[in-house]
């Protein structure tokens, strides 16, 4: 009993203290992609210091991505996708990706800076493409007896105003800046997929997305798979998994008693929820 209480202990200590298997950072991409800084967000502000960690790792065989995300904002995505390359490049560190529910759009723009995509077989995996959306209320107003009154130094300052009928030459123009972001994306991903690519253009940057098992056949993803079982193949049963999450003062905990949500505040945090809402849900999500 004594022998077996020794042994325990021993390999408690060797798991504890790096006498063991490899050590493995694990950094997880969960949520809608945006510049804003509300928990559940994610931007270079927030993720970076988590894959500055997760590469300073030194005996690390490998960093592990965790992506699920159904995209959002260009810019984001691309600083992050970046973030992830430089800090390989500066560490000689092999990337994987692993996909979770969806790495689509801009969660996909990021997944591509692995050296290697894996992805559970119901994933969803693509979405290559752009999206300008907003909402028209011009007849509502009218409705109301409401007139609407703008005054612009610039003649296309008010484009898209949703108050205002849509213009035509303002439509086109959203239209330039969409494609223009789109072939940002495009470059972006045959920069990292290359003759890894299956399928033609017009089929693969319409912004139509698929299961992991489709993305496979047409060269978006690498494999089909889970964390787990990869790493347990790849590195052994005695892979030390490291999740790498957000450090958490004192002061980041929940405040007790006098503070209260404003009404404004409120409100931007019920429009930031429907947003990633539908951003999910448009994927069946």
């Amino acid at each position: 009993m004594a022998a077996e209480i020794s042994t325990g202990f021993r390999g408690w200590l060797s798991r504890r203290f790096g006498r063991g298997g490899p050590l493995i950072p694990v950094v997880r991409l969960q949520g809608v992609i945006a510049a804003d800084q509300r928990p559940g967000r994610l931007n270079i502000s927030s993720v970076g210091p988590l894959l500055q960690r997760a590469f300073s790792i030194k005996n690390a065989p490998v960093v592990v991505i965790v992506v699920n995300s159904p995209g959002g904002s260009p810019v984001q995505s691309r600083l992050i996708s970046k973030r992830i390359r430089d800090l390989a490049d500066e560490n000689d560190k092999k990337v994987i990706v692993f996909v979770e529910d969806a790495a689509a759009s801009g969660g996909y723009f990021i997944a591509v800076a692995g050296d290697e995509i894996i992805a559970d077989p119901s994933s969803i995996v693509g979405s290559i493409g752009v999206i300008f959306a907003g909402f028209g209320f011009e007849q509502a107003i009218q409705k109301l007896g409401v007139t609407r009154r703008v005054h612009t130094a610039g003649k296309n300052k008010s484009t898209l105003d949703p108050f205002l009928p849509e213009k035509p030459e303002d439509v086109e123009r959203i239209k330039t800046f969409e494609l223009d972001i789109h072939q940002v994306f495009i470059d972006h991903v045959k920069a990292r997929r290359g003759a890894k690519l299956s399928a033609p253009d017009d089929q693969l940057f319409t912004g139509e997305w698929w299961t992991a098992g489709r993305g496979l056949q047409f060269g978006l993803i690498d494999a089909l798979g889970d964390l787990h079982q990869v790493l347990l193949e790849r590195y052994g049963k005695d892979a030390r998994i490291l999740p790498i999450a957000p450090r958490r003062s004192l002061f980041s905990l929940p405040r007790l008693g006098f503070g209260a949500m404003t009404g404004s505040s409120l409100a931007a945090d019920v429009v930031s929820t429907l947003e990633d809402r539908a951003l999910w849900s448009r994927l069946g999500l």
